[in-house]
């Protein structure tokens, strides 16, 4: 189960720390932090920082850094327009698609939520 919510965390992860930028600027393990707040456990800091340099380098984002209290200064990542067009494009297909998997599941299911056994038998009967 944790190889296929990898594979499909991968898909969709620069798109997560994208939207958490829209919101506000924010550094790398805050957005970490964030993943794990909403349930995605399977992130470490490791697996975004090369997503976030690829989002700086094809200009969807900007890094800057901020003094901390608290250790070395944070690098802090803004949205910039061309981010926030291709996160607006992005979301849209986001939602096209999930509505696409959703419904195909939502085929199988009866009214109580229990599989409806339509292709348990060769040929669906």
């Amino acid at each position: 189960m944790e190889k296929r919510s990898t594979q499909l965390l991968k898909g969709v992860l620069d798109m997560l720390l994208l939207a958490f930028i829209d919101r506000e600027p924010c550094y790398g393990y805050e957005m970490v932090q964030k993943l794990h707040e909403k349930g995605l456990e399977l992130v470490s800091e490791g697996s975004i920082y090369p997503l976030l340099g690829r989002l700086e380098k094809n200009g969807f984002v900007e890094g800057y850094f901020v003094r901390s209290d608290q250790g070395p200064n944070r690098k802090y990542y803004r949205i910039l327009p061309r981010g926030r067009e291709h996160l607006k494009k992005w979301t849209g297909e986001w939602r096209e698609f999930a509505q696409a998997v959703q419904q195909i599941l939502d085929e199988g299911v009866d009214e109580a939520g229990r599989h409806n056994g339509k292709n348990d038998q060769p040929g669906g009967a």
